[in-house]
């Protein structure tokens, strides 16, 4: 997982904290569609995110493979 990544799961997190607050949710159904809503703050944000850079933002690989490719890049950058 990217620093992105992480930054738009708190988002998301974050969001349906705030949602739920203002909600207040009683049933699984309800906190399920808060639960959405939260999702998709963070989604619209990654999207924008990606158009506006033009990378992507959600990787398939993991903090060690992130870390070893890195090392890599710097590695290559020195020589």
């Amino acid at each position: 997982m990217t620093n992105l990544e992480l930054v738009l799961n708190m988002l998301a997190e974050a969001s349906t904290t705030e949602i739920s607050k203002d909600k207040k949710p009683k049933t699984f159904t309800e906190n399920k569609e808060v639960a959405r809503k939260g999702g998709n703050v963070a989604k619209a944000a990654r999207v924008q995110l990606e158009k506006t850079t033009g990378k992507e933002v959600v990787t398939s690989l993991n903090a060690k493979q992130i870390k070893n490719s890195m090392l890599k890049s710097d590695n290559n950058d020195n020589s």
